[in-house]
């Protein structure tokens, strides 16, 4: 039995894995365009984006998930993301990348208007182009300040991830309850914990030693 309680919850953690990972691989350069957009000069632009972010982040993720994979089915009669398990991956990772690009954007956002003005305007009076200055000046020490906040983020990350059982995925969780209901045990949901805070525990490591690396900006 606890052989088989592993392997289950293990081929359940990978797919978690993979929601974790293409949420971030999807998520965190989306989340920078959407903070470039709702920054625009143009109003009808801003306007539309903020207000996208706003319904994002302002509604649970696990009714977005409901939404995003059964609403092209009811309300357009069309099933958009196929059938089966890689049906629900499929729009778990649309719903994943879309929620956590909202709230990734608005952590770039609160990066770049940090940094002083200043320094924009010495980079323009050096002949930098608007380009050279965002990549070359004001990104790098954009990183240095969203660090703290984007690991928080990325941290809930791996726990939200749970939240695409609702729509029947096998992630890990998924997989422990799954003993509940056909063996009546409730051990195996203990070892899912064990599965995320070890993620978790991993993570902060990693993410403790960034902040160190990047010290050396004096922001």
């Amino acid at each position: 039995m606890f052989g088989s309680v592993i392997s289950a919850l293990s081929t359940g953690f990978l797919t978690t894995l993979e929601i974790f990972a293409l949420t971030l691989v999807g998520g965190i350069p989306l989340g920078l365009l959407v903070c470039l957009g709702a920054m625009s000069r143009i109003k009808p632009l801003r306007a539309v984006i903020k207000f996208i972010v706003w319904i994002i982040r302002g509604t649970p993720l696990m009714l977005q998930l409901l939404i995003i994979y059964y609403g092209p089915g009811l309300i357009l009669g069309s099933n958009w993301w196929g059938s089966g398990e890689r049906g629900r991956f499929i729009a778990t990772i649309v719903a994943f990348i879309v929620n956590y690009s909202c709230y990734f954007s608005e952590i770039f956002r609160g990066g770049i208007q940090a940094i002083p003005v200043g320094q924009n305007e010495a980079g323009m009076v050096l002949g930098m182009t608007k380009s050279q200055i965002f990549f070359k000046v004001t990104l790098l020490q954009v990183i240095k300040r969203i660090v703290p906040p984007m690991s928080n983020e990325i941290i809930t990350l791996v726990k939200d991830t749970s939240l695409s059982r609702i729509i029947a995925l096998q992630e890990v969780i998924w997989a422990g309850q799954s003993f509940m209901k056909s063996a009546g045990i409730i051990w195996p949901l203990f070892f899912t914990g064990v599965y995320y805070l070890v993620f978790s525990g991993i993570l902060t490591v990693i993410f403790n030693k960034l902040e160190n690396k990047l010290e050396f900006f004096k922001v």
